[in-house]
């Protein structure tokens, strides 16, 4: 049975579209597709739902990097894997602490329903290791040839940045060009994020989501050392 939203039109001028419901796989996969996602308030406040307008997107053709980073690539023993411990990366942007910000908005309810989906094939993750150690990593949906960005967390330096170059690198790979980032912060606005209407992203969300790719296509290799990648 399809979830129906209100029309996101109707969301304020925060983007806030709804309240209540749930994230089972049913809803969630009805709100991707709609341009809607999840984002909790508080931990003592209903399930809320958001379709800002303007939206933030990443195309991957502005994607950049400090060129200090790329000697860093050089140099770096870091590896990176995909969906091989999604959940650990899920917790560990739960329980990183952020600028400006109070607690989590990764609740316990947020952290079954990703799983869920995870198992479903619907999202996704982006793992850095050093010496075995999961360091860095971010994570987000992936439903056709959509993609988000969720969220990513570091405790070694430049992880996160090399979670996300390994992500660009295999999405441009299967020929997928941009990223739903929700929202621009100005770290995302320093790698190339940008805002573009609700409309048109909607109208761009519309010609991929149903694209017979999906996170088997897009992370067919299980991990890539990073010096040799682009």
């Amino acid at each position: 049975m399809s979830v129906v939203f209100p029309p996101i039109e109707s969301a304020s001028e925060e983007g806030l579209l709804a309240i209540g419901g749930d994230l089972s796989q049913e809803t969630l996969l009805s709100a991707y597709s709609q341009g809607i996602f999840p984002w909790p308030i508080s931990k003592e406040t209903p399930l809320t739902w958001f379709s800002p307008d303007p939206r933030g997107v990443l195309h991957l053709e502005n994607f950049h990097l400090p060129k200090s980073f790329k000697k860093f690539l050089k140099k770096t023993n870091m590896i990176v894997k995909y969906n091989t411990n999604f959940e650990k990366v899920l917790l560990a942007c739960a329980h990183t602490p952020r600028k400006n910000e109070q607690g989590t908005w990764i609740t316990s309810e947020m952290l079954r329903g990703y799983n869920h989906f995870f198992n479903q094939g619907n999202a996704y993750s982006v793992e850095v290791y050093l010496d075995d150690k999961l360091v860095g990593g971010l994570y987000g949906v992936c439903i056709g040839g959509y993609v988000s960005g969720e969220s990513m967390f570091h405790t070694e330096t430049n992880a996160s940045k090399v979670a996300l170059h390994a992500l660009v690198t295999s999405l441009k790979h299967v020929g997928i060009s941009w990223i739903d980032t929700q929202m621009v912060t100005p770290i995302l606005a320093s790698m190339g994020a940008q805002e573009i209407t609700r409309k048109l992203f909607i109208e761009k969300l519309n010609q991929v989501i149903n694209k017979k790719l999906g996170k088997e296509k897009i992370f067919a290799t299980e991990f890539s050392e990073l010096n040799q990648s682009e």
